[in-house]
This record gives structure tokens, C-alpha cells and sequence, in this order.
């Protein structure tokens, strides 16, 4: 079976937080969503970049490697992750269903 090339996260983002945080799940439009909890306001794309660079470091990936596929005026938000270790899947799942923080 070939790797997979893209791996799509659906993500809820509560900008203004006291910290940056990753961890919990959010029943979200595109299902269960995982909850990245940014410092960064909600203006001029500043949150969901925050949310981008956050995922990547959660993952423990290059934030080059994680793209917003929609939702950039939205709080719900689908992320791209591009060339995903087969890891990356199960680390995700920790993350959003809090056996991880």
C-alpha cells in the first residue's frame, strides 16, 4: 500500500487563550475536530496562522508541511498535512481523544 500524501485535520480554534495550547476534541461541521487553543486574536489571519505553527509543533513536523485547506475566516478549519509519517494518524487521535496533552 502506498504511503499517503496528504493527511487532512479538521481542527476548532479558540483564539485569545492565556497560552498556546493542543489537546481535546470539538464536535465540529467536518466531524471531530481537535481543539488548538492560540494566544494570537482573530484578526488578519493571525489565529489560524498561531493554529498552523501550533499543529506543527503538536506533531512534531516542519510548519511547512501543514497548509490550511479551508475555513481561514472560520473558528473550524480543515488543515493539510503534507507527506504524513504513518504515525502521524494515531498521534492525532491522542491528541483529540486526551490520553495526550
Amino acid at each position: 500500500m502506498p504511503a499517503q500524501e496528504t493527511l487532512t485535520v479538521a481542527v476548532r480554534v479558540k483564539p485569545g487563550a492565556s497560552r498556546d495550547r493542543v489537546g481535546g476534541c470539538f464536535d465540529g461541521p467536518h466531524g471531530p475536530a481537535l481543539v488548538i487553543a492560540v494566544h494570537d486574536p482573530a484578526v488578519d489571519g493571525r489565529a489560524t496562522e498561531a493554529a498552523r505553527r501550533a499543529l506543527a509543533a503538536a506533531l512534531g513536523i516542519r510548519p511547512a508541511a501543514v497548509s490550511l485547506r479551508t475555513g481561514a475566516a472560520s473558528r473550524d478549519k480543515l488543515f493539510l498535512v503534507d507527506r504524513p509519517a504513518p504515525e502521524l494518524s494515531a498521534l492525532l487521535r491522542r491528541l483529540r481523544d486526551g490520553s495526550a496533552e
